[in-house]
């Protein structure tokens, strides 16, 4: 299974914020799209970091309730980690563990093309394991 394949069972716009928007309404935004992180355009556009839940929680830990009224640019991943369309879920899997991260951008001909979180890689691996079984099943009860 391949990143592609996980992205066809999602929506195809990918939730964005812009680099001088405050802290607290691209929270909002994460609660509103109820997801855990959005990749930071600049004003043309481009990738330039990814905003996390994470990143606000050790922001706050670091310089308080302060944070909320700063730029998202202050407040966010960079360099951004990123996954491309044809990976595989194995491999996106083993770079979200080593990474320690719960999201990638999936970037296809220096294009964003989508989001992949580590619960869409565990819900993909989850199926590929079912499936798996399945056939494993089958062999078994046609043998008999």
């Amino acid at each position: 299974m391949t990143v592609r394949d996980v992205l066809r069972g999602k929506p195809a716009r990918v939730i964005t914020v812009a680099a001088d928007t405050p802290v607290l309404e691209a929270v909002k935004r994460l609660r509103e799209h109820q997801i855990g992180a959005m990749p930071v355009v600049d004003d043309r556009a481009r990738m330039i970091g990814l905003f996390t839940e994470r990143d606000v929680v050790w922001r706050l830990a670091e310089k308080g309730a302060a944070i909320l009224e700063e730029p998202v640019r202050y407040c966010m991943t960079s360099p951004v980690h990123f996954c491309k369309p044809d990976d595989s879920i194995r491999d996106v899997m083993w770079q979200m563990t080593y990474r320690r991260i719960r999201h990638l951008p999936v970037v296809e001909d220096g294009r964003l093309i989508g989001m992949i979180s580590i619960g869409d890689v565990v819900k993909s691996r989850l199926e590929e394991l079912e499936e798996e079984a399945r056939v494993l099943r089958d062999i078994v009860v046609a043998g008999r």
